[in-house]
């Protein structure tokens, strides 16, 4: 008779509870390194057939390094643990443990797709890129509006042009540039940084057949089908590419009950980040594309019924489907085939 373990991860500690034939049979705490936990399980549950976690920080290095231990490592939704664990009376680490243990041994969960490493370090590179970008607009941001409150206005300028203008309002200014200065150094260190990035993010994408591929759609550019990829995996990962859409929150969620039924607004679940990058290519796609597709001109027409904002989240759930589409047949993309 085999074991079933439950696994309450903490960045400090993790609670642990066995459970064998429908009771528990041990559970303690310890420090929340997976070779440390190996070694206890094989202690107290030397025959372990399911090791359950929820998703989190930790899951993804938890699972590879149960995983290469060769325990039975199960991720699962902590939404779906949730709507379990709260019947609990008392809200405890050890009562999350061994409601995870409870679960794993009459089945109830939902397991979850473990990304591996490389994919997480593409996306890693995608999100830490994302990032120095946003904290290089903002640093802009805060510069102009210091400088306004002098009445000195810094013209709509990017790049070295914005530097330029900034050292040309400070010339006469030195009270002021002892305090903007600094703040012109950091954006340019950061913007630099993201640069460096970038430029890795656009090798890679180069490097990339199924990057390429995708790079062919107009609106698709090396960022997004880079987070793209490394998103999906293996297009196998998905039964139809329709339910890739889906996973990225861009399906409408509904509610029926009774004589009450309706549609609401998209679920905005899964990668907030990829939804967003959609969402841009859809609006270029939209407004700047100069390419006549399918696509555009159904977007267009939804634009002209709907409304701009409706239209392009229907374009940007239409987009993830046919990237999925093209991934997993290997075929090109075709303008005047795009919604077949």
């Amino acid at each position: 008779m085999g074991e079933y373990i439950g696994l309450d991860v903490s960045l400090k500690d993790t609670a642990i509870c066995v459970r064998r034939g429908g009771k528990r049979v041990w559970r303690g705490k310890c420090g929340s390194d997976p070779a440390v936990i190996a070694g206890v399980l094989r202690k107290h549950a030397p025959d372990a057939q399911r090791i359950v976690f929820e998703t989190g920080p930790l899951s993804i290095w938890f699972f590879h390094a149960l995983t290469a231990e060769g325990l039975p490592a199960i991720c699962i939704d902590a939404r779906h643990a949730k709507a379990a664990l709260d019947m609990a009376a008392n809200k405890t680490d050890a009562n999350d443990a061994e409601g995870l243990a409870h679960l794993a041994e009459v089945g109830f969960f939902r397991e979850v797709r473990v990304k591996g490493y490389d994919s997480m370090l593409v996306r890693t590179l995608v999100a830490g890129r994302n990032k120095l970008v946003r904290m290089a607009t903002e640093l802009s941001n805060q510069i102009r509006g210091l400088m306004k409150t002098f009445g000195l206005i810094v013209p709509g300028a990017k790049g070295g042009s914005f530097e330029a203008e900034v050292r040309r309002l400070l010339s006469d200014e030195d009270g002021l540039a002892r305090v903007i200065l600094p703040l012109l150094e950091a954006w340019g260190a950061v913007r630099r940084r993201a640069a460096e990035l970038g430029r890795q993010l656009l090798a890679g994408a180069r490097r990339s057949q199924a990057c390429q591929r995708l790079m062919a759609i107009p609106g698709i550019g090396a960022i997004t089908a880079t987070a793209f990829v490394s998103a999906i995996e293996d297009p196998a990962n998905f039964r139809s590419s329709r339910s890739v859409a889906a996973w990225f929150g861009l399906t409408t969620r509904r509610y029926q009950s009774g004589e009450v039924d309706y549609d609401g607004h998209i679920s905005r679940r899964g990668d907030a980040h990829m939804r967003g990058l959609l969402y841009e290519a859809a609006t270029v796609l939209l407004t700047r594309s100069r390419v006549d597709s399918d696509l555009r001109a159904w977007g267009r027409k939804l634009r002209e019924r709907l409304g701009f904002k409706r239209a392009a989240v229907a374009v940007a759930r239409k987009l993830a489907v046919i990237m999925h589409a093209m991934l997993r047949s290997g075929q090109p993309y075709l303008a005047k085939a795009a919604m077949a």
